[in-house]
């Protein structure tokens, strides 16, 4: 009985944390250099014409800032192919772990989502299109 609680306490310790399920953005819409966009999923909420997902940028090195990644909320308008930023949280560590900020939430600023643009495929994972 003894050793069974050992087991399962080793294996608790293992189980490591729970990350969100990030989806790498395709190749072409991969920045070059030293970053790289992913999106969750799991994330994506529809309401009407609107719809709103987290973005996860991850830097592989950044001399700038005392952050590594950041999170960002945006909102998708999914009829007129628009897009505006919701919310931005910094990580100090990269993936989004570490210690986390507060960006910023910006009411407004509308930007048009551009071809074959990041934004682009986030609308259409957020917007369901194909």
């Amino acid at each position: 009985m003894k050793s069974l609680l050992v087991i399962a306490l080793l294996i608790l310790l293992n189980a490591g944390p729970v990350y969100a399920r990030w989806e790498a953005l395709e190749k072409q819409y991969q920045p070059t250099g030293l970053e790289t966009l992913y999106f969750d999923p799991d994330t994506i909420h529809q309401e009407g014409t609107r719809a709103t997902l987290w973005q996860l940028t991850d830097l592989k090195w950044n001399s700038t800032t005392r952050f590594l990644s950041f999170k960002t909320r945006k909102e998708f308008d999914c009829e007129q192919s628009r897009v505006r930023i919701l919310q931005v949280v910094e990580f100090s560590r990269q993936m989004g772990t570490g210690k986390s900020a507060a960006g910023y939430i910006e009411n407004g600023s509308w930007q048009p989502v551009e071809a074959r643009k990041l934004n682009h495929a986030l609308w259409k994972a957020a917007c369901g299109k194909r």
